[in-house]
């Protein structure tokens, strides 16, 4: 695979492995709050995809710590460096005096060498976009914005609540602004044909963007998408299936695209299919034989 990895991207940049620690900042999102629904995205868990974040009761420093203990044991002798990543529901939901005082406490970290906020195209209002610039010209600033598709139909399924308009718009104030972004898409989604797949991938390569994860559609307990799989509505993808569409995704990616993810994680207790992916080494085994 000719496209850096995410582990490779880091190293080339600082110098050394990094570790990213998820964080909890709080937020909701428009699809949960009212604004524009309550149930939140079809396959979004109850933790706003932040499965995997620190303990939102503690303040950013704290939840900082606590991430950095979780893989001491892989530190070197000299101490790790770690990014700070907003993972759970909307991490630019909030008035901008609340994201300056939990962005800055997480760049005030001696241990943190960048910010990596998760969000959605359609709460990035020009003053959040000037915030982050500003904080970009002291430690790197990242943004991820949850595209999971260009298809109308299939946002409309699983309630995205915005058009694709909203996300090219967006993107271009945020890389106008020195701003690197990352997309997410999801592969799998109910109703969409593997052509499908690969006109969503390559459309987000033809944009300005850095980076892209490509998300495995996990099936989880508690979600509305469960029960729509549960009564049959749909199947998941085979492993098989799965890592050949990975690799015509990547092959149709420009090379400075960095990739960030190829599968993605799911609370293990939660997962409901596909149960292959949680055989993560294995997964990653026949991607790496099929992008040779």
């Amino acid at each position: 695979m000719k496209h850096k990895t995410a582990n490779e991207y880091y190293r080339e940049r600082f110098g050394q492995k990094i570790y990213r620690i998820a964080l909890d900042g709080g937020f909701t999102c428009p699809t949960r709050d009212g604004t524009k629904g309550t149930k939140g995205c079809i396959f979004c868990s109850g933790h706003g995809s932040g499965d995997f974040a620190s303990d939102r009761s503690l303040d950013i420093t704290g939840q900082i710590e606590q991430g950095k203990r979780r893989v001491e044991n892989k530190m070197p002798a000299g101490g790790g460096k770690y990014i700070a990543y907003f993972q759970a529901f909307t991490g630019t939901y909030a008035p901008v005096s609340y994201l300056r005082q939990i962005y800055e406490q997480a760049m005030a970290h001696p241990d943190i060498v960048a910010l990596d906020i998760a969000t959605r195209p359609d709460c990035l209002p020009d003053e959040v976009i000037g915030l982050l610039a500003e904080l970009n010209q002291r430690k790197p600033v990242w943004v991820e914005l949850g595209l999971q598709t260009i298809h109308e139909k299939t946002a409309a399924y699983i309630r995205r609540g915005y058009p694709l308009p909203v996300y090219e718009d967006a993107l271009k104030r945020l890389t106008e602004n020195g701003i690197e972004v990352i997309t997410h898409v999801i592969l799998g989604l109910p109703g969409e044909t593997r052509e499908e797949m690969l006109q969503t991938v390559e459309y987000v390569g033809s944009g300005p963007i850095s980076g892209i994860k490509l998300q495995l559609l996990h099936v989880l307990r508690g979600t509305d998408l469960a029960l729509d799989y549960e009564r049959g509505a749909f199947s998941c993808m085979s492993m098989e299936e799965y890592t050949d569409l990975i690799r015509d995704c990547i092959a149709l990616l420009p090379e400075h695209v960095v990739i960030h993810r190829m599968t993605g994680d799911g609370a293990r207790a939660d997962l409901i299919a596909p149960l292959w992916s949680t055989d993560k080494k294995r997964v990653l085994n026949q991607l790496h034989q099929k992008l040779k």
